[in-house]
């Protein structure tokens, strides 16, 4: 019998993290369909994984629509919507399953999926709560859910709790930790020449390494920094969904803590595992929860000691902190002190890094991921596919990376 012929559908074309995973995800299946409602860089890094694209006529912009903002601002775009929902559906019309990778994509892939009557996987790569959805968004995500979608898949228990506690079906979740692969290049040599390379100083050195935005939390790093005299600073990521405004406070903050000459703005990177090895810490500082945390397993996978906010899903990748230092999220004095206390280098650190670096291969591999998720594909259309159809993947088996 044959595979099962998947539409995947994104509303935005820029790489971030739930991009990121989606071009994990698609690796399996060559030949199938990405609906995209925008070109840019997501696009081509699906082709290149050997997918059909099909861009919406309609789709351009309809990213800028805040996923917490009010509905009614929705309204005036309702024609474009309209002629997605049906491009979406002539798409669906001829795939066995819709598979939606984010908010946005999913409201729209359940219309359109209803309309043809296919079934829908959606992908939640968010906390459904207030700090990052409104309650009409949520209210409107959760019903579309509970009516239409065939399977939830989230990356973490604490996506699965939130979007339960928002009014969702259980029976719908599965998790399906987010998976990846650090293909790094022979050894990585002394850390001081790495840095030297890369024109990076001496001295303690912290990176942090997301996109700029205020709940990401990297103000909160900078005023950790300036408790911290003599210890660097460098921020790899740039605002990418209209938060140029606090990517110019970051700046100014540095400018007004005098911390101008210790920290380095490097903007977006493609080189983020070499810059993990390059610092001493890897600071992951969100102030709202946050559903999975890759830069938290790319860290892990290097070996590099990691820093971050007890909210979300960091307390399940990090042991409940034996594979890593939970702080309390917005504490910047919690954060100097656990700093200071990481670069002190107590002997625990040692076997705290070998037991993260142990967790993030055994967990967090990209073919892992890819065959669970090419099980939950199978299922949803009903038992059509072959599992035989689907390159082999080993669920078991571990990260790819060298030291």
């Amino acid at each position: 019998m044959r595979r099962p012929r998947v539409v995947f559908v994104s509303h935005t074309g820029t790489m971030s993290g739930a991009e990121m995973v989606l071009c994990d995800a698609v690796a399996p299946w060559r030949g199938a369909t990405a609906f995209l409602f925008e070109d840019g860089p997501l696009g081509q890094a699906l082709q290149e994984r050997g997918l059909t694209l099909v861009h919406a006529r309609h789709g351009a912009g309809l990213s800028a629509l805040r996923r917490d903002g009010s509905l009614w601002r929705s309204i005036p775009l309702a024609g474009r919507l309209l002629a997605t929902v049906l491009a979406l559906a002539r798409c669906a019309k001829s795939h066995d399953v819709v598979y939606a990778n984010s908010q946005k994509a999913f409201v729209l892939s359940a219309l359109a999926a209803a309309l043809v009557r296919r079934p829908l996987v959606w992908h939640l790569h968010d906390i459904l709560d207030p700090a990052h959805f409104g309650a009409a968004q949520r209210g409107l995500q959760v019903r579309l859910a509970n009516a239409r979608a065939t399977r939830v898949v989230v990356p973490s228990t604490a996506a699965a709790d939130a979007f339960v506690a928002s009014g969702g079906r259980r029976d719908l979740v599965e998790v399906v930790p987010n998976g990846l692969d650090l293909d790094l290049d022979g050894d990585p040599g002394d850390p001081a020449d790495l840095r030297r390379s890369l024109g990076l100083p001496d001295g303690p050195l912290v990176g942090v390494f997301s996109r700029l935005a205020p709940w990401k939390g990297q103000h909160v790093v900078l005023e950790a920094l300036a408790r911290s005299p003599g210890t660097a600073c460098l921020v790899a990521g740039t605002a990418l969904f209209g938060e140029d405004a606090y990517a110019a406070g970051l700046h100014a903050l540095a400018a007004e803590r005098g911390l101008a000459d210790r920290v380095y703005f490097l903007g977006q990177r493609g080189d983020v595992p070499r810059l993990m090895r390059a610092v001493d810490v890897v600071v992951h500082p969100s102030t709202a929860p946050e559903p999975f945390g890759r830069t938290l397993v790319e860290a892990m996978l290097v070996g590099t000691p990691v820093i971050a906010t007890d909210a979300g899903a960091a307390a399940e990748i990090l042991d409940r902190g034996a594979a890593g230092t939970l702080v309390p999220p917005g504490d910047a004095a919690a954060l100097a002190d656990a700093i200071a206390r990481v670069l002190s280098a107590p002997p625990e650190i040692g076997d705290q890094v070998a037991r993260a670096q142990a967790t993030a291969r055994a967990r967090y591999g990209a073919a892992r991921m890819q065959a669970r998720l090419a099980d939950l594909i199978r299922r949803a259309a009903g038992g059509e596919g072959d599992s035989a159809a689907i390159p082999e993947i080993s669920a078991d088996a571990p990260a790819r990376t060298t030291r």
